[in-house]
């Protein structure tokens, strides 16, 4: 299988835990006993006491990233909310830490919103996405009283205007546009092109058509236009290409039609080190970047500044979170490569699999010590491709060991599954030296939750 190529010449790269830099988690430490500490916690502590697979969220790390958003923005010169894509992780204790830090919440699915209402999050500050919302999930939405809905379909813009009707109420609406910007990252996760399944394309006319139509409509509000043209993207150029493609658009409408809409929203897609050699832009970068385009670009076509919305996930929890295993096994396959058997794999972890996502993984409890072999830790499931990461460097494991992989804060534990009847981690979040369980591990009997017998 291409996805489990093996490169016989890759040398371990002999760094210790700490040299990995940006992929670690803000407050990563090691103790005196040589294991890695996160927000003052002892991994392998945690694991061994707790169990494994777990996943580990620091929390500081998560504030800080949401702070350094809402930083940059207010030093601009633009009315801007920080949304925090729920799709990238969410459980009850995220959505209370994300209105704690004055966020907004997008949610994808009417689960996301339910979770995020259970939590207590304000719903006129949610925005509602998804690119089929079932009748069901917009009734709720309407019930909540959700801030915004982004609608993604002529079927769907009438739904909502009906449904609204029903309720007697006016909803507030973004329109989902593809831009045709084709963004620097995996095919699998651009978003915003026009061969794309998201949302009203430009150049074919749809988009025109259906801003008309939902000025038209009596119970739906447009508020603005939003667009999200992928995930994991570094070059800032696509960003901007998206606003100057977006704001001639508008300018388009106000020229043609005088309207003019007062709010803008360019998604997330801010990428991040999975890898030591990785080079993101920084949070501050992209804020300034996107803001003098917006700026720029509305000045030149005579547009008023709107009200920008942005809409990170990754950024904000993917290097915050780790996933720790115990190994298991170690199968020496001479001249071919070594496996390293761990307590999960792409039940807690699929997108290794799903479209060969890079991890960084180092032992806990020899965090000290180089990376001076090259293993692939395989997971414990029925597949050959379950495989968490590929030819990595990894200090030299034993059986017992915990494994800690990087980078896993962002869609494992959303895209977890029971494949195999295997239960689900447990997340917990780690602050000034004290856990907290946040998602409990799942146990056999949950398994049986929804089976009718």
């Amino acid at each position: 299988m291409a996805h489990l190529a093996h490169d016989p010449n890759k040398e371990p790269d002999g760094r210790t835990t700490l040299e990995l830099g940006a992929v670690l988690p803000q407050t990563a430490a090691v103790n005196k006993s040589g294991n890695l500490c996160v927000g003052g916690v002892d991994l392998v502590e945690l694991a061994r006491k707790n169990g494994t697979a777990a996943y580990v969220m620091d929390e500081d790390h998560v504030r800080s990233q949401l702070r350094s958003y809402r930083t940059a923005f207010a030093q601009s010169d633009i009315e801007a909310e920080v949304v925090f894509a729920g799709k990238a992780f969410l459980a009850r204790a995220m959505a209370k830490l994300v209105n704690g830090e004055k966020c907004w919440l997008d949610v994808s699915s009417g689960g996301e919103l339910h979770v995020a209402l259970a939590a207590g999050f304000p719903a006129e500050n949610i925005i509602a996405h998804g690119s089929n919302k079932t009748p069901s999930e917009l009734v709720e939405a309407l019930a909540a009283g959700v801030g915004r809905i982004a609608v993604d379909s002529f079927e769907e813009l009438e739904r909502v205007n009906n449904l609204a009707a029903e309720r007697n109420v006016v909803q507030n609406i973004f329109l989902r546009i593809k831009p045709g910007i084709v963004a620097d990252t995996h095919e699998f996760i651009v978003t915003g092109a026009e061969d794309s399944k998201f949302g009203f394309g430009i150049t074919d006319g749809a988009a025109k058509k259906a801003v008309l139509r939902a000025m038209e409509l009596a119970n739906v509000e447009l508020k603005g236009l939003h667009v999200h043209i992928g995930s994991q993207i570094f070059s800032l150029t696509s960003f901007e290409s998206t606003i100057d493609v977006m704001m001639k658009f508008m300018a388009e409408l106000y020229d043609e039609h005088g309207i003019e809409l007062e709010e803008f929203d360019l998604g997330g897609g801010l990428g991040i080190a999975y890898a030591p050699e990785d080079e993101p832009a920084s949070i501050e970068d992209f804020v300034a970047c996107i803001t003098t385009a917006l700026k720029e670009h509305c000045k030149i076509r005579g547009l008023s500044l709107p009200r920008l919305f942005v809409e990170p996930g990754r950024s904000v929890v993917a290097n915050a979170g780790v996933t720790l295993y115990t190994v298991g096994n170690i199968k020496d396959l001479p001249e071919i490569r070594t496996y390293v058997a761990i307590d999960g794999g792409m039940t807690d972890n699929i997108r290794t699999a799903l479209y060969d996502a890079h991890y960084e993984a180092v032992v806990a409890n020899k965090a000290n010590e180089p990376r001076d072999c090259v293993v692939t830790l395989a997971g414990k499931h029925c597949e050959s491709g379950d495989v968490v990461a590929i030819d990595t460097s990894l200090q030299t494991p034993e059986v017992g060991d915990v494994v800690c992989v990087l980078g896993t804060g962002a869609y494992c534990y959303t895209m977890a599954s029971n494949y195999n009847k295997q239960v689900r981690p447990a997340v917990y979040f780690v602050r000034d030296g004290s856990e907290r369980l946040v998602v409990r591990r799942e146990t056999y009997d949950d398994l049986l939750n929804c089976d009718i017998f």
